[in-house]
């Protein structure tokens, strides 16, 4: 004999439905912009004052980097260009005026200037580097970013048809691949160190030697001095980025913007004006294709030549932790350690992922707060916190906590 529910069992039903759906009602939808339609909101209707948000505007705009427009120029006037092997062998372009945008809960409630104009984003690119080797990872290209790197790489076959005319008895002894870790200290080297630029990687790669990117010290030393043990020591250094994207496209035997273009910036609605690049020494023979190895930044030219409202989405895809409406793009557990500090500079996590740990580079932020960073200076900030994303391009370095300091003064109550 069947048993019928009884009265209570249906009437807890009732309760447990009403009282999911009653969760569901009150939890907010997070907004996320399609392509090519990104939402605008008043300042008022997202909680901000206008007056004080058009004061951190009107700030922006009139804290334009000193450094000139025609980016060749600023780039020789610069100590870029002073560096041994300084002079630009990928492209460049004039820049434009200041101009960025405001994200508050998704949604656009300021812009500046000409957010849709294409420049160069500098060494935000190096976070679209780390987000690359990211995908590694989660498709299982990489196990850990722990392991040695050296075991992972084929050798690279460089693309140099000026030798085809050359006498090959003259070249007898001359190498004819790229071996990024074969020396003793390199094959120390795991993801994490070049992720967090701790690696002190020697050697040259595309015609820039390790010890001519912002060298440090008598010249005398450069060429002798001691390795730095990896992982104990940062420094900042495009060559060494470099050899992170070279590698990263040895593993994936596929152009590294084709996979961020996949995997990323279309899943994300980015234009289709994006162009990532690297120099015109940077071919390889892959799998009998000719491929270009691109540049984490625009030290000597190249990196991403990209719009503002397309860094924003970036910005905003790392704020909801790697999420974009039903699809978890970026494993959240790679935002997390890229949000870590590094042992040898508490400031940074992963490439390019500038850290405010006590809120030493943004006093006027939060602590959790975090920004992509390029020269120009290019910010992309993120403020989980507040559920904000501020984009300023050709700001002086120097303003940027002014700006972000007005912007969230806009949100007080």
């Amino acid at each position: 004999m069947r048993m019928r529910p009884s009265p209570v069992f249906w009437l807890l039903l009732c309760f447990v439905s009403n009282s999911l759906l009653y969760a569901q009602k009150k939890q907010p939808q997070v907004y996320y912009p399609d392509k090519n339609l990104w939402e605008k909101r008043t300042p008022e209707s997202m909680g901000m004052n206008a007056a004080l948000l058009k004061e951190a505007i009107d700030f922006a705009i009139q804290s334009e980097t000193n450094a000139p427009r025609d980016l060749k120029e600023a780039h020789y006037l610069s100590a870029f260009g002073r560096e041994p092997f300084g002079f630009p062998v990928g492209p460049m372009k004039e820049r434009g005026a200041p101009s960025g945008l405001i994200i508050k809960n998704g949604y656009i409630v300021a812009e500046w200037g000409t957010p849709q104009r294409v420049d160069l984003t500098f060494s935000v690119a190096k976070s679209f580097v780390s987000t690359v080797v990211g995908l590694a990872v989660q498709n299982g290209l990489i196990a850990s970013v722990n392991d040695k790197v050296h075991p992972y790489m084929a050798p690279v076959i460089p693309y140099t048809p000026a030798r085809l005319g050359e006498n090959k008895a003259d070249l007898l002894r001359q190498e004819e691949v790229i071996e990024l870790f074969n020396t003793e200290h390199n094959q120390k080297i795991t993801w994490d160190h070049l992720l967090r630029q701790t690696s002190d990687w020697e050697g040259t790669l595309w015609g820039k030697p390790d010890w001519a990117d912002r060298p440090q010290g008598s010249s005398a030393e450069w060429l002798t001095r001691p390795r730095n043990e990896p992982g104990t020591v940062y420094k900042y250094n495009d060559t060494r980025v470099n050899v992170l994207a070279l590698a990263a496209l040895n593993i994936w035997r596929r152009p590294l913007p084709m996979v961020l273009k996949e995997k990323i910036l279309d899943p994300i609605g980015a234009s289709d004006t994006w162009r990532w690049t690297g120099y015109e020494n940077s071919w390889i023979v892959l799998d009998g294709v000719l491929v270009q190895s691109v540049s984490g930044g625009s030290h000597w030219g190249g990196g991403m030549f990209i719009n503002a409202y397309d860094q924003a989405r970036f910005g905003y895809l790392t704020l909801r932790r790697g999420r974009w409406k039903d699809k978890q793009l970026i494993d959240e557990s790679w935002i997390r350690m890229a949000l870590t500090p590094t042992t040898a500079e508490k400031t940074y996590g992963f490439m390019n992922y500038f850290l405010n740990t006590d809120k030493t580079l943004y006093p006027s932020a939060p602590a959790t707060a975090f920004a992509h960073i390029g020269a120009g200076t290019n910010m992309v900030y993120v403020d989980p916190e507040n559920d904000i994303v501020i984009v300023a391009r050709w700001i002086d370095n120097k303003a940027l906590d002014g700006l972000i300091g007005r912007v969230l003064k806009s949100m007080e109550r």
